[in-house]
């Protein structure tokens, strides 16, 4: 194994080297959110890969893997501080190493993610995939009790057609693109640009395709725009990212460093963290965020992967769902790794008691939501904060989502596809593939880096309301993830054309109508064969879900840590599997010792 602090141990580009520019550009841009304890320990985190530094292994010309190594790098620094105030220990003789492999695989997990031997791409993956919901009578909950349901409640998702409504077309005026999105619904979106919500006769990809672009390009960016915000949909105008720059919005995120954590008006004491509960098994190293409770009301990937990495911690993470929204089946077979997850339906009184008997001892809240979502229902955080004054401590709320808090398009619905449209991401990975039209990139990258950014704010919070008291609120967005990403800087054009030999030609083929689905499926299989070491078997861990009643993979953690145990204490399950209690949780022996 290779270990570097930054030392280039070839000619040829050094992704080691890179990460650790990226992690000293990362330092500069969040320099206001990151205090002297956490500081010390990023000047000594150690990288290590199994390779010589230098694979590339994504087909794109963006500093994928060095971004998220930083990331990553933050995000343990944040953890090592915690622990040596937790467990008073002297702050410089903990060891931190950050493996390249393992991070990179973490930028696609749901990709390398299997559920009973099937991945995302594979047709027969849908039969192993149900949708959960728990019996009402929790005292009565067994497994027996468990109804299976599909949560793709509307349709978006199993249905080509109306899968396609969330994709990149061409416009009325050439050269002008716009990514429509019908989210989790498809049939506003589809209407709205005078299209059936339904075509049982349109089955092929290519006919789905022509049909919703020649409707699309009815229409110029401005008129899209226009209906676009008639009626709240998620689409967007395709920026190149000197464009984004010059927009107001752009303008407004990028005075922001990529994620912020502020107090709020909270004049609760410390909360000094407790010792950690003994772990079931007496051999095992303590988990950091153990006996801290956290409360996920998210969906897809980006908040989820928040509350992954903190259930990863040893933090209690409980995901709530409404029962009345769909949600992506097997994005949950990754997200939902080390949590319990419930339905409520926050728009009831039921539903609204049990939530707030959840918020009355949780230590963090989630909220994945557009800006506004959850205020609407008396959830957000200064209204969360009113709801547990008087407990003696305060709570940590961290918001995630697509255009950020700041800036005129803050209150935008949108997803991982949009947020690379609009920053210029999109344009840029059709300029590398050859093209003078924009192709939305390979995997989710951009949910899993903000994912980071969103554990890094909660952990930091969760810091400060132990050393300073009161109630703090963390704020980050998939715009600002790119953003970052950006301010990078792409490959030089010698290691893009590098990369560019490595892939299949199959991948060079696509155009920017071509679904997320196409691109990643080719992607990944180039990337099978460019880079094998990438999809071996040491970098996955194996364990058998009660929830799903069937063996799960998923990748291990790119974070080691002297003295700390990082990795989950059970594994996935559908949404809706678990009764809504802090009670009675089970630890999964196969999986901690896995």
């Amino acid at each position: 194994m290779t270990q570097t602090n930054g030392i280039r141990t070839s000619s040829r580009y050094s992704v080691l080297d890179g990460a650790r520019k990226a992690t000293g550009a990362l330092r500069k841009a969040a320099a206001e959110q990151l205090s002297p304890s956490i500081l010390q320990h990023l000047e000594a985190v150690t990288l290590t890969t199994t390779t010589d530094g230098t694979q590339i292994y994504f087909p794109c010309p963006f500093k994928e893997t060095e971004a998220l190594v930083a990331l990553k790098s933050v995000e343990a620094s944040v953890v090592a501080a915690i622990a040596a105030e937790r467990f008073n220990q002297d702050e410089s003789k903990r060891k931190i190493e950050i493996d390249l492999e393992r991070t990179a695989a973490f930028g696609f997990s749901t990709y390398i993610a299997t559920i009973g031997g099937f991945g995302k791409q594979d047709a027969k993956v849908k039969s192993k995939l149900k949708g959960s919901h728990a019996s009402t009578d929790r005292r009565q909950f067994t497994l027996a009790d468990t109804k299976f349901v599909d949560t793709d409640l509307l349709k978006a998702q199993s249905i080509l057609y109306r899968r396609l409504s969330a994709n990149l077309y061409a416009t009325k005026n050439p050269g002008e693109y716009f990514h429509i999105h019908g989210s989790l619904e498809a049939s506003t979106t589809l209407r709205m640009i005078g299209l059936e919500p339904y075509r049982p006769d349109l089955t092929d990809y290519r006919g789905c395709l022509d049909t919703i672009e020649s409707h699309v390009k009815q229409f110029t960016t401005a008129e899209l725009e226009t209906m676009n915000a008639k009626e709240r949909q998620a689409g967007v105008t395709t920026l190149k990212w000197d464009d984004f720059k010059r927009t107001n919005h752009g303008r407004a995120l990028l005075a922001l460093p990529p994620w912020e954590v502020t107090k709020i008006n909270d004049s609760s004491p410390p909360a000094a963290f407790s010792s950690p509960p003994a772990p079931a098994n007496p051999t095992s190293k303590p988990q950091i965020l153990s006996g801290i409770r956290v409360l996920e009301l998210c969906r897809i990937i980006a908040g989820p992967a928040i509350g992954r990495i903190l259930a990863e911690y040893g933090a209690q993470v409980i995901k709530v769902t409404s029962p009345n929204l769909s949600d992506v089946p097997f994005f949950q077979v990754d997200g939902n790794t080390g949590k319990h997850t419930c339905d409520l339906d926050l728009k009831s009184s039921s539903g609204r008691r049990t939530f707030e008997q959840l918020l009355r001892t949780a230590d963090v809240v989630l909220d994945g939501y557009r800006p506004g979502s959850l205020e609407r229902l008396g959830y957000g955080p200064e209204q969360v904060v009113e709801l547990v004054k008087g407990r003696g401590k305060g709570i940590v709320y961290v918001a995630e989502n697509c255009f950020g808090s700041g800036g005129e398009w803050a209150g935008r619905p949108g997803w991982q596809q949009i947020a690379d449209c609009v920053t210029g991401v999109a344009w840029a990975q059709g300029k590398f593939m050859g093209l003078d039209e924009p192709v939305v990139p390979p995997f989710p990258m951009s949910d899993y880096g903000t994912g980071c950014m969103g554990a890094i704010a909660a952990l930091t919070g969760l810091l400060k309301r132990a050393t300073e008291g009161g109630s703090w609120v963390g704020r980050t967005s998939l715009c600002q993830y790119d953003i970052f990403l950006l301010q990078l800087g792409l490959y030089d054009d010698a290691v893009q054309e590098k990369i560019r030999t490595e892939h299949d030609a199959a991948f060079f083929d696509l155009r920017h109508a071509d679904s997320v689905d196409e691109v990643g499926g080719r992607a990944l299989q180039s990337m099978k064969r460019a880079h094998p070491e990438l999809f071996d078997k040491q970098l996955m861990q194996t364990a058998f879900s009660k929830g799903y009643q069937e063996e799960i993979s998923w990748c291990r953690s790119p974070v080691t840590i002297e003295g700390l145990r990082v990795g989950f204490d059970r594994t996935s399950r559908p949404n809706g599997f678990d009764p809504p209690t802090w009670d009675g949780w089970e630890v999964e022996e196969a999986v901690v010792d896995g």
